[in-house]
């Protein structure tokens, strides 16, 4: 496995730069999940039937919220794959496989032409593939739950006194 010690954190001559972590696009998902586990209590929203369509009504913002984010991955790592990786060939730092719109996912031969990044054809296929598995299981799982949450705001489930919770 190819490690980056080799670099020492420099970056050759006409490299990419290299980007920070995503911090906003970790929020973007960490956030509709804290705020879905939270609305399950009481909070704000007091107790009784306006009280659970009020809290069914913030997991419809945030399952949509959820849902945008996963739409928005799926695209970015899909326009990734077809792309493909910015890497050094002939002395040149370009995307090279732009022109393939994707071809050149099928044809490993190619992969090997990238000077620089060492592997990072393979890299890219796996990274954005990933992502792309990922964002598709967030966007069923965010679908479900909007259909839930629109679903318990409108119906609610306000019960009879007397009955079990």
């Amino acid at each position: 496995m190819p490690t980056c010690s080799g670099y020492r954190g420099k970056l050759a001559a006409g490299a990419p730069p290299m980007h920070p972590w995503p911090v906003p696009h970790l929020l973007q998902v960490l956030c509709p999940g804290i705020a879905a586990v939270r609305a399950g209590g009481k909070g704000c929203c007091g107790a009784g039937c306006c009280g659970n369509r009020c809290r069914m009504l913030r997991s419809v913002f945030c399952s949509a919220f959820g849902l945008l984010g996963a739409i928005y991955c799926l695209a970015v790592s899909g326009a990734g794959l077809q792309i493909g990786p910015k890497c050094l060939m002939n002395g040149k730092w370009d995307y090279h496989f732009q022109e393939t719109s994707g071809g050149y996912l099928l044809n490993n031969t190619q992969w090997n032409l990238c000077e620089e990044p060492p592997h990072v054809v393979p890299w890219n296929v796996t990274l954005f593939s990933l992502l792309m598995t990922a964002s598709g299981l967030e966007i069923i799982l965010c679908g479900t739950q909007l259909v839930n949450a629109v679903i318990g705001v409108f119906c609610g489930d306000c019960r009879k006194k007397g009955t079990a919770e």
